[in-house]
């Protein structure tokens, strides 16, 4: 009988930090958790337009944090992070969004809680939300 065995995809993106390798002198890459985690990251805080050709692509949370602040905006920007998430990052599966106000910094914080598609570990995301200046 032959045993076989699941290999797990090996996800990679580029770190977008463009922090050289210290040997090879190259760009880092992301790899695995780190990668998805990166593509999270971009996809919350991608604007719709951002980029060329596919400007469907975005969340529109930098949008939202224009708005007075309210549990209301909270909501939209819980509702724009789960869409974007399910819509555009097939990895995942997201468990929880958790967003809170914080009017010392004037923004808010995101806690993005998921876990990978193939692989049941539970991976927590925080961010900070703010409007650029």
């Amino acid at each position: 009988m032959v045993n076989l065995v699941s290999r797990q995809p090996d996800y990679s993106d580029l770190d977008l930090d463009f922090i050289a390798h210290p040997t090879t002198k190259d760009v880092v890459k992301k790899t695995g958790v780190d990668a998805i985690k990166r593509s999270v990251r971009n996809l919350i805080l991608t604007n719709f337009y951002d980029r060329p050709f596919r400007s469907y692509i975005g969340s529109g949370a930098q949008k939202l944090l224009f708005e007075n602040a309210s549990p209301l905006v909270a909501n939209f920007l819980r509702d724009a992070i789960t869409e974007v998430l399910t819509n555009y990052e097939p990895r995942i599966s997201v468990k929880a969004i958790q967003i809170n106000f914080d009017p010392d910094n004037n923004g808010y914080n995101a806690v993005i809680a998921f876990s990978i598609v193939n692989n049941n570990l539970p991976v927590v995301i925080n961010l900070f939300l703010e409007r650029l200046r």
